[in-house]
């Protein structure tokens, strides 16, 4: 039983207490690998990340399509949603932002003084 002291963790326990029951010439060898282990791991984790940030500063030119391929977010093969034929508008109705039917202001007329 230990003293008042409250536990670190239960993984220091477990690790404490296997590497209670090696032998003294063999503790110290297996705490350097261990430690070896994690700097390696975060050394390769390291020149992962810089290994990437170089591969996105070189990133070569996108070569134009080939004939009927289409390109970038555009193609997207037999995903594209099927073409919509709008029908053309007449030229006699107002359209688009210029009608705006019963919301349209008044005119006013050049001889109102307002």
């Amino acid at each position: 039983m230990e003293s008042g002291q409250p536990q670190a963790s239960i993984a220091k326990n477990i690790f404490e207490g296997l590497i209670s029951f090696l032998p003294d010439w063999l503790e110290i060898p297996l705490l350097c690998l261990f430690f070896l282990l994690v700097v390696l791991g975060w050394v390769q984790s390291l020149r992962k990340k810089i290994a990437q940030r170089r591969l996105a500063r070189t990133a070569q030119p996108v070569s134009a399509p080939q004939g009927d391929q289409g390109r970038g977010a555009d193609f997207l093969g037999p995903y594209a949603p099927a073409q919509q034929q709008y029908p053309q508008p007449s030229r006699q109705e107002p359209s688009g932002a210029a009608f705006l039917g019963a919301y349209a202001p008044e005119q006013r007329r050049d001889g109102d003084s307002g």
